[in-house]
This record gives C-alpha cells, structure tokens and sequence, in this order.
C-alpha cells in the first residue's frame, strides 16, 4: 500500500471528497479538521470499509452516494486491512482474537493435540454411559459428582475408582434405569424420616430370611450372585461338559444341568419374596410412595425390580456402584480414556510450566500500559496461562486502583465509576493497543485512521499516546491518517513524526470538503508572516496583533508602540492617521530590521480596507492571512460606526479596554429599537476577537471558523457604514 486514493460523493454529509494520500516516503499523514468539517463522517465511510457494508448519507438518503477508496493499483482496500480508532468508546473490550497475543504458537499447537484425543476418547466414553444409563442428565457432571465432593472433578473421579472397577467380577446394577431411580424427587422422598424407618424395616426383615436361607448368604452369595454363577456356568459349557455343582447345605445336593440349577435359585428366592412379613413391610412402603404422585414412575419401576430395595438404606454408596456397574460394561472405553489421559498427564505439566514463565506480547502490552499512561490504576493478567494453553477464550484482567500509598483491588465496574473522564479515555486506549500488537504480530498490513483519540487527555496521556502513534508509523505493515481537529495536537504529531509536506487542513466550501497543504502548523508568525512583511500586504496586516503582543510581553501596555498599534485593532482618533511608514517603523524597531515600503505614505487603515475587498474574491479554503484581515477590517469599521453614531468623543476616549462590548453597550443604550443593526454588531463582538487577538502559541480559533461567515459578516457592516 504506497497510496490511498479517496473519491466520495455524499458520504455521511460530505458531499463531495478528492484526495489522494502518498505513503511512498513516510507512513503517516495528519488530517487537520475544524470542527463540522466532517472529519468523523470521513472516518466512518472508513469504518463502512473496514464492516464492509456500504456508505451513504443519513439526513438525505435520497442523495446518490459513491465511495471509492482505492491503492495504487486501483484495488479497493480490503476490509481486513482497515482499522478505524475512534475517540473513545467506554463499553468497547478486546475481542477473541486479541487473545492471541498470549500464544505462543508451538506450546498451544502441541497442548492443543495432547488434548485432542484425550477429548476424542472422553466424547466416546460419555456417549456410551449415556446410552448404558439411559440418562438424559450431563454425564460429567453426575459422574464426578458421586466420587468427589464436586461436579468439575470428572477425571479426579476416574483415577480414584479404576482399581475398583477393575477387580469387579461382573456388573450386577448395570441395567438400573438411573434417571428414575435417581430422580431429585425420589431423593428427596427417600431421605423423609418416614421412609427411612420404613426402609430399614424392610432390609432388616430382608436380611433375617437371607440368613435362615439354605444356599444363599447376606454379602457373598445372594440370589443374584446365584443366577450370574448359573449363566456363567452354562455360557461356558460346564454341564455340557457332564461336570456337577455339590451345593452344601443339611444334605449335600449334587446338580447336574443349568435348568436344575435355575430352578433352585428360583424356588429359594421365592421363599424369601414370597414372605408374607416381608410383603407386609414392602408394602407399607410402597404405600407412602403412592402418597407421592410425582414419584409414580419410580413406584413402577420398583415392583418390577424389588430386589433394588435393600440398597435404599445407603443412597449414596448405591449410586457409587450403579456407576460402577456402568464402567464396568463400558470397560473398553473407561480405560481408553484413562489411559491416554495419564499418558498426557507429564507432557501437559511440563507445557503449563513453560508457559508460566514465558512473557508474552499481551503482557508487554500491559507494561506498556502501565508505564505509558498516567491513570491511578495498574493491570494485570489473572488468567493468562489458560488462554495461553486454549483452555479459556479471553483475558481477564484485574484491576488495583492506588491512591497514595493505598491500594485496592477492585472490578471492572466499580473502577469506571472512579475515573474520571480522561483516565477512563486512557483505559479505552488500552483496548487500541490490544488491537493494534494483534495486526503487528500477524503482520496484517494496516490502514489505520486515528479520529482525536487524543481528544480531552491530560497533556501526560496525550504524549503517550503521540509516542505511540510514533513506534506504530515504525512498522512497515502499518500507514496511518490521523484525523483531528485539536490544532495542538496536530502542531505536535507534525513536530515529532509526520512530515510537514504530508500534513493536510480540511475546509468545507459549498461544493464539498478540500484538503489542503498545511500552512502555519509551526510558528506562522515566525516562519511566514515576519520573514513576507514588506512584499505582502495581508502578510503585513496578520502581522499587527502578533507584533503588539510581543510588545506587551516585552514591554508593556503603556509603550508608544503597543498604544499605535493598538489603534489598529481598535477605533481611535488616530486610527486614520497611522501610514505604513510608520508600521515599518515600529516593525524595524521590534525586530532589528530595516523595512521600507513603497506605499510608505499610504495609511494602514486604507491598506486593510483594500486588502479585505481583495479577500472576497479569494477562492474557499483555510485562507489564514484572510480571516485576520476581514476580522480586522470587520471590527474597525463597526467601532468607527458606532463611535460615529454614539458622538460622544469624551466616552470614547475613558475606554480603556474591551472597547468593542463598552461600545455596543453605549449604542444599544441609545438606539434599542435598531433591532437589526444590533443583531449585527453582536455578532461583530462575537466573531472577530478570536481572529485578531491571537499569538504564536494559540492560533486554533481562526482555524476553526470558515472565512465564509467573515465575508458575509463584513458585507453587512460595510452596508451599515
């Protein structure tokens, strides 16, 4: 990108815009923009650019509007490639991708595959403890949550049951429906007094038949175990194989086949189910659980699968081997998981550790912050390491406010409360910084416009933002337009980095918005005005009020020479009898020199007379010289009408100062029903003042106002004289 062509037609009210920006020599040129000269409209046809969507204007959309923005080769500027920095946005954060300021490419590269099929086997096993549940619940969190005391601890909860899933010899509770059984409402019933008692009357009366039972045994040998021994026998051939089961009892029984076998387990089951004390106790139970209609689907649930009863004492150790059972069918995949996650476990540690101590582009970023800009707070990065590794999407930052030797953490909120306007500003550039360091570590080549961000800073932040406007126009990939309508700000870029042949000053005229090379950035007075005093006559005029303020700085207000001059800015009885001779005179005196102009006998005031009509004719622009000639011109003649029409010579000569007020003052005493006449001479006091008294140091006035309200201004007191 060496140049940036701009042709707009009726952008956001600039109704007409032709520029071209030459980035071949530097990498930054400097907009001044007086105020409604539409330099925000200008920065947001670039904001459309950079959004890609398309520009137009808002008070009259019926206008027909074009917008080519162009480089040197006729391309529009990709979108990407542009980056409009606004004057201060409070709600405005970093984004995702300003995140990737923490990475270091080949640590998250790595992380990132260590984890990639540990994640693969994790999705894999939650599916399928999904379907063995037949759980709609998260798996995660319920699995972790029943070996730990939380539900973020999914992997902590694995290690610690592995051992005891492995040495299982089957899963006897892996078909148990969990969503019913471990329903919150259920919980909730069974951990009321009343069914507790009604429970524990259950087991206790369940465990007496299981001890009077001949085969089975409370703990080792319940029917369960009893009919898993009867499968597995039969699954592998046992009985086929003409081998027998001794089962020992009063009289040893000798069993010969799986259905023998079956059968005896039924009919000894039976006799404990069948109970008819045991009945009576289950359905006292089931009793209090029809009391409970939200708890019918587990009522069902439970007459089909009574033997689940005697593990409601302990709620929590049934859960832990429901869960275990789980695992124990799904072997293939818990283990996998395990496996590849223990494999990672030493690389990962050794990855986390690297990063901790790697200082990294969105830390500098921070110093740089904290060191720049003068705010009572300071930044840090809390979580750094996890966006570093992928693990978390943004950056938070933490905040510690100081005063004095106080400090104090505090949020996000609280502290935009605390600030005041410019500290808050400066907390908004932090956010440019983000983005900026982004583009630089990609190497993004960058159109950036900077719209005053400087704007109402203290004079510390706004040098440390001028400083980093500086390091930006460093970069190869970055060329910048800096809009602003704050003169000193501009004066200083213009001094410190941004060529004065790339420095602009906007004008609107009636037939749009020019941009104009810059004149008087540094000392018009010194570097124009003064060294052209004796071949041009606007150039001699500008130089009136600069060269009575450094007779007053130099001197004072009682010096013959500040009084003559003096009574050119203002209507005195000498007034019109001051010759350029004697300026000359005064000006060789101020500054050593030895001026003799040509129209020597010619008085001042004809010559600013002159000189003002010539103004009219000019073409529209920043037109400097101009607006202190009609400003001068505008409030000598007003003074000399309204001396002329006060006629009260004694008055006129007791003003000592502020003469123009004291003189609208007296003649709006005198002539209150001259309504028009008034309106005008108000605006003669408004108007003319911040172009004339102006010095080396404050110029921005006469900047800011159009000389097209001068003109029309001095036409109508011409037509009052």
């Amino acid at each position: 990108m060496k140049t940036v062509s701009i042709d707009l037609d009726n952008c956001y009210g600039i109704k007409k815009l032709q520029a071209e920006f030459d980035f071949s020599k530097a990498k930054a040129c400097a907009v001044y923009a007086p105020n409604g000269s539409m330099k925000s409209s200008l920065a947001q046809t670039f904001q459309d650019v950079a959004d890609g969507v398309a520009s137009k204007d808002r008070i009259f959309p019926a206008r027909v509007c074009r917008r080519e923005i162009k480089d040197e080769a006729g391309a529009d500027l990709p979108k990407e490639g542009v980056l409009v920095v606004r004057p201060y946005d409070e709600v405005l954060g970093h984004s995702p991708k300003t995140s990737t300021l923490l990475v270091n490419p080949a640590l998250r590269q790595e992380y990132e595959a260590l984890h990639a099929d540990i994640d693969a086997a994790k999705e894999t096993l939650l599916k399928a403890l999904k379907e063995q549940s037949g759980s709609r619940r998260d798996i995660e969190k319920e699995l972790s949550s029943t070996f730990t005391a939380r539900d973020d601890q999914f992997y902590v909860a694995l290690n610690r049951i592995k051992d005891e899933i492995a040495a299982l010899p089957d899963a006897p509770l892996a078909t148990v429906a969990y969503d019913v059984v471990f329903d919150d409402k259920v919980l909730a019933l069974l951990a009321t007094d009343e069914a507790k008692a009604a429970i524990q009357d259950y087991i206790k009366k369940y465990n007496e038949l299981l001890a009077a039972s001949t085969y089975f045994k409370k703990g080792t040998f319940n029917y369960y175990n009893a009919a898993t021994v009867a499968k597995q026998l039969a699954d592998n051939g046992f009985f086929e194989a003409k081998h027998s089961v001794t089962l020992n009892a009063d009289a040893k029984l000798e069993i010969t086949s799986q259905k023998e076998l079956e059968e005896l387990i039924a009919k000894e089951k039976d006799a404990i189910s069948n109970d008819e004390e045991l009945k009576r106790k289950f359905a006292k139970l089931d009793k209090l659980i029809q009391r409970n209609v939200t708890v019918r689907d587990f009522e069902a649930y439970l007459l089909n699968h009574e033997e689940l009863l005697v593990r409601l004492g302990n709620v929590p150790a049934f859960k832990e081997d429901v869960w275990k059972s789980y695992l124990k069918v799904r072997l293939e995949p818990f283990q996998d998981l395990l496996n590849k996650y223990q494999a990672a476990q030493t690389r990962r540690k050794e990855i986390e550790e690297q990063a901790a101590k790697e200082r990294t582009q969105w830390e500098e970023v921070i110093d740089m912050f904290n060191d720049r800009f003068f705010v009572p707070f300071k930044l840090e990065a809390v979580n750094r390491l996890s966006v570093i590794l992928g693990q978390e999407p943004m950056l938070s930052l933490d905040f510690t406010f100081e005063d004095g030797t106080d400090k104090a953490a505090v949020d996000r909120s609280s502290l935009m409360q605390a600030l005041s306007t410019g500290e808050k500003k400066a907390f908004y550039v932090l956010n440019i910084l983000f983005e900026i360091e982004v583009r630089k570590k990609a190497q993004q080549e960058t159109l950036i416009i900077v719209d005053d961000i400087a704007d109402s800073f203290d004079y510390k932040n706004k040098y440390a933002i001028i400083q980093y406007l500086m390091d930006i126009a460093e970069d190869p990939h970055f060329k910048q337009i800096i809009l602003t309508h704050n003169f000193d700000f501009y004066r200083t870029i213009q001094s410190r980095f941004v060529r004065y042949p790339d420095c602009f000053m906007a004008s609107k005229t009636a037939a749009g918005l020019v941009l104009e090379q810059a004149a008087g950035i540094q000392n018009v007075f010194v570097k124009d005005w003064k060294p052209n005093f004796a071949a041009e006559p606007k150039k001699k005029i500008a130089c009136i009020p600069f060269m009575r303020n450094l007779i007053e700085y130099t001197k004072d207000a009682a010096d013959p020479d500040f009084v003559k001059l003096t009574s050119l800015l203002h209507w005195k009885a000498d007034s019109d009898q001051i010759t350029i001779s004697d300026l000359d005179v005064i000006f060789n005196r101020l500054f050593g020199q030895n001026v003799a102009s040509a129209e020597g006998a010619k008085t001042v005031i004809a010559l600013i007379e002159d000189e003002a009509s010539g103004c009219l004719k000019a073409a529209e622009g920043i037109n400097f010289e101009n607006k202190i000639v009609l400003a001068m011109s505008i409030r000598l003649t007003a003074e000399r009408f309204m001396v002329k029409r006060i006629n009260d010579p004694a008055f006129v000569a007791g003003i000592d100062s502020n003469q123009t007020p004291k003189l609208l003052k007296k003649f709006r005493e005198l002539f209150s029903t001259e309504l028009k006449t008034l309106r005008i001479l108000q605006r003669v006091a408004l108007m003319t003042p911040e172009n004339i008294h102006l010095n080396s140091f404050m110029y921005e006035p006469i900047l800011d106002m159009s000389d097209g309200h001068l003109r029309k201004l001095y036409g109508e007191v011409i037509m009052l004289a």
